[in-house]
């Protein structure tokens, strides 16, 4: 990928983590695009994630603790804005 090209995909994923969390910064950043990512595989190839879940369960343990921080934050952000 050409460094242009990855510059404007950052600001993309950037703007994206912000309006979903109401705020972003370098880690927000990256949990949110492998959060993305997981989701993503599960919907499309739901045995790869289910082997990869089985085979990897620590991994598996961290995703699920970056899917709950996630949906906490954009919880407390919609909560916040009512």
């Amino acid at each position: 990928m050409n460094e242009k090209f990855r510059e404007e995909f950052d600001s993309l994923l950037s703007n994206y983590t912000e309006l979903l969390l109401g705020e972003e910064n370098e880690e927000l950043n990256e949990k949110v695009q492998v959060w993305m990512l997981y989701s993503f595989m599960s919907k499309n190839m739901p045995g790869l994630v289910k082997h990869w879940n089985a085979k990897f369960p620590d991994g598996k343990q961290t995703m699920i603790q970056i899917i709950t921080e996630i949906k906490k934050i954009n919880e407390m952000r919609k909560q916040n804005q009512k």
